[in-house]
């Protein structure tokens, strides 16, 4: 057994799966002086007891790609590593009961095939001819994937943890963690074996994360599920066909039921997430025992009894068959379900790669990008579904986490419509009007925590959870968006915005490193401006708003998501001793948008400030005898302020606006409606618009460039695509005969029968009634005029090609009236 050193570059802790896929690419990456730590044997956790599945399926582009990939890299592993693994790839069926699954099968095909996969939507008759033994009679279609299968789950590990030990890297088993301290700067991991000192450290401890996560201070935002599969006998019909036709069956998910039923040598394996599930290890009667490895938690068949009932009906040869063997173990959940992957929040030089629900699925995939974070700093590919700071502390309460993963676990292979809030573990983050505007009618979603208007509801509205069941534009919202919209147009319109993130930048030379930071200039003193933040490559990391009150003091201002995200890319860039400090003050202030023609009159009416000040500025003054900062600016594209506030003078200051603004028809909106006039304007959304996948030129943000300065960062990645040209390019879209449902995000572009882009978000412009789609194309295809085809849940559209100027208000006459 290999002994401990005692330093190394990185080191791991964990022997699962994803822990020694991250060995194994860091060692690829040249890192080979990288240990990991496994407290018992490699696989004593999740890893052993998993069923071993690898789709690549996935509503989320980012863990398609990471899925894809896991895919390819497996079919390659044995013989790069010289080790002998079962992998057998069957493809796939996934049955879809409705017309809206068959609508996510078709936008799970367009990004497949984008991806290069030959993922394809097929009807009964081809589901039959694919799987003999299966009732269709009350089916739509189903989606077949030809690259799904499974794999043993012990010897990938062993196969990845053969290959990493070839080219250098170490592993160290039965050596538990006891404790990490920061030292010189330096990382001193203990175990039970010494010391080890090391520049970075990876949380790779699987269903133990939140365990280690207490050894750095953090607290992991996570839970562990009570996941049951069951064993099969030999079925004589399956051993036969399995003879004659030389291949297992497909494996076969029923989506809309939940579960999956794979063939198990010429058994079957049945895998259900039920909706009556079980959390463990989740009170303080029922705590995670000192070691679990290599244990599973009592049969609990009970539970699984409708699913059982309901996959014999489906393919009733599985009635024949006696039950062999249930395995019921341990398996981690994140609130949203997806692993935790990338920086440690708060933490220095420490990673995450954690919490995976389909950790062998992802394994591979996972350990490229842990990899790319740790070795590079960044990702090849915008890997935000997974980042660790898209939580923020709130997420980590014992009994949000235990609610959220239930409900992500019993609605495992649930559609995510985008009308839709799931209701599980509400109302963590309050705005200081959350009663005023629910009395209103608002329908509330969750941003980073913060409950948001999305819509307001009239009496006689269908608001239940069953009526956003659609990607349909129609829904008993959409008569009321469109009101919202044409009250911002015609009169005015005042939005809650809670929990928009807020730094404060304050101090000598603040003004000074932050335009190093930005692509363009920091605005003067008495106004605000948007700047854009490159990597090293010229990729868009971030978009924030810059009011600057004096010379070296500014308040910056970004998304409610992007909290942790954003402050902690602006503290790792500050200079060691640095004479200025960053604060976030996002606790203490909230924000209201008064939009639209009448704003100035309803103003005028409970304030004494300079109205006539111009676009983009700012000023201080009072409402209701409550301080309040004027930031004029708007989002929703016409005459408009954003009204920042202190937490406990919000009420009052809405309570005058509200007061004032009923003679000049003031009405509330939500961020439904926000999205929808946004869209008209070509205002770009965090992540979706906005993100690594793309550059600032790519990003059409050109503009937002200074090119004479003396230098940014990303300048001289950006001066090398502006003189060799972008790839592609940011435009606007109208689609010019609109079906039911407007283009979600990644919906393909086609030209000529070829893929020549893709879209980044769309919806429905009321004030101009049209379908809108933002996107990225092709260059040469990016003109103005120009006819394309947007594919939209299957369905290819025509669309044209926008001038690059705003579909409403293009010179920005109202904004600035």
């Amino acid at each position: 057994m290999a002994e401990l050193p005692s330093t190394a570059r990185v080191v791991i802790i964990g022997g699962g799966a994803v822990g020694v896929s991250s060995l194994y690419h860091l060692a690829k990456s040249g890192w080979t002086d990288c240990v990991l730590l496994e407290k018992n044997e490699l696989t004593s956790g999740s890893t052993w007891h998993a069923a071993g599945n690898v789709p690549t399926f996935s509503s989320s582009w980012s863990l398609m790609n990471m899925q894809r990939y896991s895919t390819e890299l497996y079919r390659r592993l044995a013989t790069e590593v010289d080790y002998p693994m079962n992998y057998h790839v069957t493809g796939s069926l996934r049955l879809a009961h409705s017309k809206e699954r068959m609508q996510e099968f078709q936008r799970a095909k367009g990004m497949g095939r984008y991806q290069g996969m030959d993922i394809d939507v097929i009807g009964t008759d081809e589901i039959r001819r694919r799987y003999p033994f299966i009732e269709t009679h009350d089916l739509k279609g189903a989606l077949y994937d030809p690259s799904d299968g499974d794999i043993d789950p012990a010897q990938l590990t062993q196969a990845l943890a053969k290959g990493a030990r070839d080219m250098g890297a170490k592993i160290i088993r039965f050596c538990p963690v006891i404790s990490v301290r920061r030292d010189k700067d330096e990382w001193v991991v203990s175990t039970e074996k010494g010391d080890i000192r090391c520049e970075k450290v990876v949380n790779a401890a699987g269903y133990r994360a939140a365990e280690v996560g207490k050894m750095f201070g953090r607290d992991v935002p996570m839970m562990v599920m009570s996941h049951q599969y069951i064993l099969f006998d030999e079925i004589p019909e399956l051993a036969a066909w399995s003879r004659e036709a030389g291949q297992k069956l497909p494996l076969l998910r029923d989506v809309d039921t939940s579960y999956y039923l794979r063939q198990e040598k010429n058994g079957m394996n049945l895998g259900p997430y039920e909706r009556n599930c079980r959390a463990h290890w989740a009170t303080p009667d029922d705590q995670m025992p000192a070691d679990f490895s290599f244990q599973l938690y009592p049969d609990d068949l009970e539970r699984l009894e409708w699913y059982l009932d309901d996959a014999v009906r489906r393919v009733p040869i599985l009635g024949t068959a006696g039950l062999s063997k249930i395995i019921n173990g341990p398996i981690p959940y994140a609130p949203d379900g997806n692993p935790l992957i990338g920086p440690m929040p708060g933490v220095p030089n420490a990673f995450e790669a954690c919490v995976f629900t389909f950790g062998i699925a992802q394994a591979g995939g996972a350990g490229k990008v842990l990899a790319e974070w740790v070795t590079r700093g960044e990702t090849e590919w915008d890997m935000w579904s997974c980042d660790p700071r898209r939580f923020t502390s709130f997420a980590s309460a014992t009994d949000y986490a235990v609610a959220k993963g239930m409900e992500v676990y019993g609605h495992e292979y649930a559609i995510h419509f985008p009308r839709h809030a799931w209701p599980a573990a509400r109302n963590r983050k309050l705005s200081p009007i959350h009663d005023r505007i629910a009395a209103l009618g608002a329908q509330f979603n969750a941003y980073n925590g913060w409950e948001r208007a999305t819509w307001y509801a009239q009496p006689g509205d269908d608001t239940s959870e069953a009526s956003t069941q659609t990607f349909a534009r129609s829904g008993p919202w959409e008569k009321r968006i469109r009101e919202e919209c044409l009250a911002v147009r015609d009169a005015a319109g005042i939005l809650d915005l809670p929990g928009f993130s807020r730094f404060n930048l304050d101090g000598p030379g603040a003004a000074a490193w932050l335009e190093t930071q930005v692509t363009g200039t920091v605005p003067k003193v008495g106004r605000i401006g948007l700047c854009y933040f490159a990597d090293d490559h010229g990729r868009i990391v971030s978009e924030m708003s810059v009011v600057r009150h004096s010379d070296d003091l500014m308040t910056l201002i970004t998304a409610a998501v992007a909290q942790w995200h954003d402050f902690e890319w602006l503290k790792a860039h500050m200079p060691a001793g640095a004479t200025f400090e960053l604060i976030d003050r996002t606790e203490e202030y909230s924000t209201q948008i008064l939009a639209g023609p009448n704003s100035r009159k309803i103003l005028v009416e409970v304030c004494e400030a300079d109205l006539a000040a111009p676009w983009l500025t700012h000023q201080e003054t009072t409402i209701a005898g409550r301080w309040a900062k004027l930031v004029r600016v708007s989002f929703a594209g016409e005459l408009g302020w954003e009204i920042h506030t202190k937490v406990a003078d919000t009420a009052t200051v809405f309570d005058a606006l509200w007061a004032a603004g009923q003679k000049h028809g003031l009405k509330p909106f939500g961020m439904f409606a926000l999205d929808a006039l946004r869209l008209e304007k070509g205002y770009r959304a965090w992540k979706g618009d906005l993100s690594t996948d793309y550059t600032i030129l790519q990003g059409g943000l050109g503009r937002f460039v200074k090119w004479d300065k003396a230098d940014f960062r990303g300048k001289t990645a950006l001066l090398n695509e502006k003189q060799q040209g972008t790839k592609k390019r940011f435009v606007t879209l109208v689609i010019d005969t609109p079906g039911e449902c407007d283009a979600p995000y990644m919906s393909t572009l086609w030209h000529n029968g070829t893929i020549v882009g893709e879209t980044t978000s769309g919806g429905w412009g009321h004030r101009v009634d049209k379908s809108i789609a933002l996107g990225m194309l092709r260059t040469d295809l990016a003109v103005p005029g120009v006819t394309i085809e947007v594919e939209i849940f299957g369905e290819r559209f025509s669309a044209t090609v926008q001038e690059d100027k705003p579909l409403w208000d293009p010179e920005n006459e109202r904004l600035r009236s």
